[in-house]
């Protein structure tokens, strides 16, 4: 079964064909298909759901399966693992650079699991400025901030829904 996208998926994995291509790799199919599932969930997905909607269109899909793709997509920066939720979400502003190592900076409501990823390069310049005196070089860093969002709060005033994306 053919998994049906949005118009905004769609451009979003034509960018990431481009990006992998200008890197010298490959969106496969399989990975093509598993980023189009992180991108239209609209939660952060876990692994095995995916495995799960992974196999209405490849029926021997297995673990391995789908965790060769999500440590390719995080590895080429076209996701990211929210580590708190051992999830994934699609990153917001996927680089066409060869290299993608911003700091995943989320944003983690406690009252309803929406994710949202924000970009504050503040946040980058402060952790560097903080561990160059120790000569420390870090490789790689995830800021994780729990909360409640503004439509959880909102809500809780009155009676409207609540789902951050």
């Amino acid at each position: 079964m053919e998994q049906v996208l949005s118009v905004e998926t769609k451009m979003l994995l034509d960018q990431a064909a481009r990006i992998c291509e200008r890197r010298g790799t490959r969106l496969t199919p399989l990975r093509r298909e598993v980023l189009g599932l992180v991108l239209e969930s609209g939660n952060p997905a876990r692994a095995y759901d995916l495995l799960d909607r992974l196999k209405t269109s490849h029926k021997s899909a297995a673990p391995p399966t789908v965790y060769r793709a999500l440590d390719f997509l995080c590895e080429h920066g076209l996701i990211h693992k929210v580590e708190r939720l051992a999830a994934f979400i699609g990153c917001i502003h996927p680089s066409e650079d060869e290299h993608h190592d911003h700091v995943g900076r989320f944003l983690i409501c406690t009252q309803c699991g929406g994710v949202m990823e924000f970009e504050d390069r503040s946040f980058e310049e402060a952790l560097r400025h903080a561990v160059t005196p120790s000569g420390f070089v870090p490789s790689r860093a995830t800021i994780e901030v729990e909360g409640i969002c503004a439509i959880c709060t909102e809500a809780a005033s009155g009676d409207a829904a609540c789902q951050m994306v």
